[in-house]
């Protein structure tokens, strides 16, 4: 797949869905992507920004991913960056860690996720709660500052 077709079709399975803060689904996903692509990103890894929450959504089956026209280090990082149910943050960190491409993938998907300006639109318990789940992350992955 193309980069403008993983792109569409990560929108697509998107339609329809909203972030915390009541926007587009599709506009954390253009930001992810973007994001990948400013800190140095390949195109393997800015196809697996578009796709990163695809399976954790349910918006897209793992089977759809390992039937996907996508290098198997897309197919590779977008399972590692999938959250499962029950699954305590160090294993999930240590999933990302160890596989190649998914770190800047995370990182760029914390620091949309840690924006202050979509933060300020979540009622303060919310945002004090999300503040301390990114830092935490960002600690057990290693991004400092």
């Amino acid at each position: 797949m193309t980069l403008a077709q993983v792109e569409a079709t990560a929108r697509a399975a998107h339609t329809g869905q909203t972030d915390k803060a009541g926007r587009p689904y599709a506009e954390h996903l253009r930001a992810v992507a973007e994001g990948v692509r400013a800190r140095g990103g390949d195109e393997e890894q800015i196809a697996a920004a578009w796709l990163h929450d695809a399976v954790e959504d349910d918006a897209l089956s793992e089977r759809w991913l390992r039937e996907a026209a996508l290098s198997s280090r897309t197919k590779d990082i977008v399972l590692a960056v999938t959250k499962r149910a029950g699954e305590p943050p160090e294993a999930y960190a240590a999933r990302i860690l160890a596989t190649p491409g998914a770190l800047l993938v995370k990182e760029s998907d914390l620091a949309h996720n840690a924006d202050p300006a979509r933060l300020a639109v979540l009622d303060a318990p919310t945002r004090a709660r999300l503040t301390e789940k990114y830092a935490r992350m960002r600690a057990l992955l290693g991004l400092v500052g």
